[in-house]
């Protein structure tokens, strides 16, 4: 059934204003892993190494948003269906309202060169038993996780 422009105006501005109260984010991580291999990217803006990921935009799709952000940052384009492996609260950020959609992604390919820029200090491949000692502890965690067979956390 499609919606009439009254309601689909209506329904925008209630949305909006729901989303001014809310302030809800959702957000995205992926871990690209090849083999026993894990590839983690140090930002510029926060300590530690992390999974390349980023901000959900409006009209995308959490997955779609995900291998956007692993190109973005990595060079690397998803080759195949990535697998939602969990929705966490943030617990991390600023607020309690931020939420990550986490995937894993198995299946790529290198479509870019990605060097440091504005927003990655340093990125690369690391075995997934012996992560770098400033790895975040969620990071750490959802290795564990994947390595385990174990279900997703609900806390990043």
């Amino acid at each position: 059934m499609e919606l009439t422009t009254w309601q689909r105006l209506r329904t925008r501005a209630y949305l909006f204003a729901v989303g001014v109260k809310r302030h809800m984010t959702l957000g995205t991580r992926v871990a690209l892993i090849e083999g026993d291999r894990v590839y983690l990217v140090r930002q510029t803006y926060l300590p530690g190494w992390h999974f390349p990921g980023g901000g959900v935009e409006p009209g995308e799709t959490a997955e779609f948003s995900g291998g956007r952000e692993l190109e973005e940052e990595t060079g690397y384009r998803p080759s195949g269906p990535m697998e939602l492996r969990g929705l966490y609260l943030n617990v991390n950020s600023a607020t309690n309202r931020d939420h990550i959609a986490f995937f894993v992604c198995r299946s790529f390919e290198k479509v870019a060169e990605v060097g440091p820029n504005h927003e990655i200090a340093e990125a690369g491949w690391f075995p997934l038993d012996v992560l770098p000692a400033d790895a975040t502890p969620p990071t750490r965690r959802r290795v564990e996780e994947i390595l385990a067979g174990v279900p997703a956390a609900a806390m990043w």
